[in-house]
């Protein structure tokens, strides 16, 4: 098996110098889902989205209906 060091190496079937393999190509999806959750990871940790909640929360507050008073 060739040494893939990025996605593109196996992904590259244009290229006919290299062989692929069952594994290789395996290896290849999933370096792109490793790829994709590492972009989603970096999303999620900016502070604004981590924020999210305490502002949902605040605003279900502050819209939510009184209790009326019997």
């Amino acid at each position: 098996m060739t040494i893939l060091k990025s996605r593109n190496d196996a992904l590259d079937l244009w290229n006919g110098s290299v062989e692929y393999t069952y594994d290789g190509l395996q290896l290849a999806a999933l370096m792109a889902i490793r790829d994709e959750l590492r972009r989603l990871n970096a999303v999620f940790a900016c502070s604004n989205t981590i924020a999210i909640p305490n502002l949902l929360r605040r605003i279900a507050r502050n819209t939510a209906k009184k209790r009326k008073i019997k």
